[in-house]
């Protein structure tokens, strides 16, 4: 039976259609992922993930590729966003690691350390910037808008939901 008889039964729900091209596919998606991540673990794992997501859009699969080409774009997609991830959770370690060494440092040479840093401390640098410029350092909303190169509207959001959070996780909120 031809591919394009296969895919229209697995598209009809046939599960032995599907295990067809799963069978037919897998080795091919396999050795194209090894060769993409060097890592034989990452790359079953993908590979899963591919023929998952594949059962999934089966149904959006219109035929003008080959089905093969089709795998290998959801495979690339799913590399992509893998490493977008683990990018993600580096930076995010290697953030958290320089905070906990900034609080220490400061805590051993008697600095004032408290509350407050700690939940500006979690904040993004896009929002703890523009907070830490107007509220220590006294620069207007235009100012700080220049630095950035973001408007002073920009600024002023930032800083009103920066504060806004600081202050829920301080357990300060406004009654109004």
């Amino acid at each position: 039976m031809n591919e394009a008889k296969i895919i229209k039964k697995a598209k009809k729900g046939d599960h032995l259609a599907f295990a067809s091209l799963f069978q037919q596919h897998y080795p091919i998606l396999y050795k194209y992922l090894l060769k993409v991540t060097m890592n034989p673990d990452l790359s079953e794992e993908l590979a899963q993930e591919t023929m998952a997501k594949a059962i999934e859009k089966l149904p959006l699969f219109k035929g003008k590729s080959k089905f093969s080409t089709w795998l290998i774009s959801i495979a690339t997609n799913k590399y992509i966003d893998y490493h977008r991830k683990e990018k993600r959770e580096k930076d995010w370690i290697s953030d958290e690691e320089a905070y906990r060494k900034l609080k220490w440092r400061m805590e051993s040479y008697n600095e004032d350390w408290n509350d407050a840093l700690t939940e500006l401390g979690k904040l993004s640098e896009g929002v703890r910037i523009p907070i830490i410029l107007k509220h220590y350092y006294g620069y207007s909303y235009d100012e700080i808008g220049e630095m950035m190169n973001i408007s002073a509207g920009t600024v002023k959001s930032r800083v009103h939901n920066g504060l806004t959070a600081v202050r829920e996780g301080l357990n300060i909120l406004e009654k109004r």
